[in-house]
Order: C-alpha cells, then sequence, then structure tokens
C-alpha cells in the first residue's frame, strides 16, 4: 500500500525534473534520450504515476473500512 503510493509519487515528479535529462541512459544512447525528453513520454510515465497513487489510496482506504468493521 506505501509502496504504490510512494512510486507513484516519483513517477508523477521525477520526469519534470532536471534528474530525468540528467541520467546515465539518456547520455549514453541519444534515441533513449530523445524519447525521454518527449513531452507525452513523460506524460505517460506521469500518468501511471497516478494510477499507482489511486490504486495505493483504494487500498488504504479499504484498509481502514475494514477495520470501523
Amino acid at each position: 500500500m506505501a509502496y504504490f503510493i510512494e512510486s507513484g509519487l516519483l513517477l508523477v515528479v521525477v520526469p519534470w525534473s532536471g534528474f530525468w535529462a540528467r541520467n546515465y541512459f539518456a547520455e549514453a544512447v541519444p534515441a533513449i534520450g530523445a524519447v525521454a525528453a518527449n513531452f507525452f513520454v513523460r506524460g505517460a510515465v506521469s500518468g501511471l504515476g497516478l494510477v499507482n497513487v489511486a490504486a495505493g489510496l483504494t487500498e488504504l482506504f479499504s484498509v481502514f473500512a475494514s477495520r470501523r468493521r
């Protein structure tokens, strides 16, 4: 549950940070760097992050709902 939230937040934030452009693979292979710099790819990765956050929150709410019963 916490893993989904944490990994989702990373996937939402990291594509828009400087770390995304300055990684080893993007500098070593220019084709990977070109794909990683594409805004559609960044948006897709952030979208997957939002799905992970939603899954983690859903699981968290279900845990709290089962504790109240």
